[in-house]
C-alpha cells in the first residue's frame, strides 16, 4: 500500500471479484495486489484471498474478505461523475446487469450491497444553478429518476 489513507471495503470473500469487476467497468481502476492469509483466521483459512488491493476511479481501496459479520450500507457510497447519457447508461448497466439494485436519484448498489452514485455533470451543475428556480426544477425532476436522465434535467433546467 502505497498510499497514507486507503479506503478499506468488507466483503463476505468476494473481495476479488468485486475488485475485478471495478476495474473492468470504471476507467482509471485496477487491481493491484492480491494477498492470501498466512493463518486461518474467523472468516476463513490459510492461503484463502485475504484482501485485495485496487483502484476505482483513482481512489486506493482494499478489499478485505472478512465474512459475513459487516455490511456496506448507503453512508458510504462512491459518486462517479460522467461527462455524457452514454456513459451514465453504460456504468448503471454494467452495476445492474451483475446483479446490482436501482434506487432512486442516480443511486444504485452493486451485489455486493456497495452504494454508487452514477451523477452526470450535467446533474451537478443544474442543481446548483444560481437561478435558484432553474436549480429547483432540476433538482424536482432528479428526484423522480433512478438514472438520471440528462436530456430531461437540461429540460427541466430550462422550464
Amino acid at each position: 500500500m502505497a498510499s497514507k489513507n486507503t479506503i478499506c471495503l468488507w466483503y463476505d470473500d468476494a473481495a476479488f471479484d468485486a475488485a475485478t469487476f471495478y476495474a473492468e467497468i470504471f476507467p482509471d481502476s485496477k487491481v493491484t495486489a492480491v494477498h492470501r492469509a498466512p493463518g486461518d483466521y474467523p472468516a476463513g483459512k490459510q492461503g484463502n484471498v485475504l484482501t485485495v488491493e485496487f483502484t476505482v476511479a483513482g481512489i486506493p481501496c482494499l478489499g478485505l474478505n472478512g465474512g459475513p459479520a459487516m455490511k456496506h450500507s448507503e453512508a458510504f457510497s462512491f459518486q462517479i461523475a460522467t461527462d455524457d447519457q452514454a456513459e451514465t447508461d453504460r456504468l448503471w448497466n454494467a452495476i445492474m446487469s451483475n446483479g446490482g439494485k436501482a434506487s432512486e436519484c442516480g443511486w444504485c448498489k452493486d451485489k455486493w450491497g456497495l452504494s454508487w452514485q452514477i451523477t452526470p455533470r450535467v446533474l451537478m451543475d443544474a442543481i446548483t444553478d444560481p437561478d435558484p428556480a432553474a436549480a429547483k426544477r432540476a433538482f424536482e425532476a432528479m428526484m423522480t429518476m433512478g438514472k438520471i436522465d440528462i436530456a430531461a434535467i437540461e429540460k427541466a433546467r430550462r422550464g
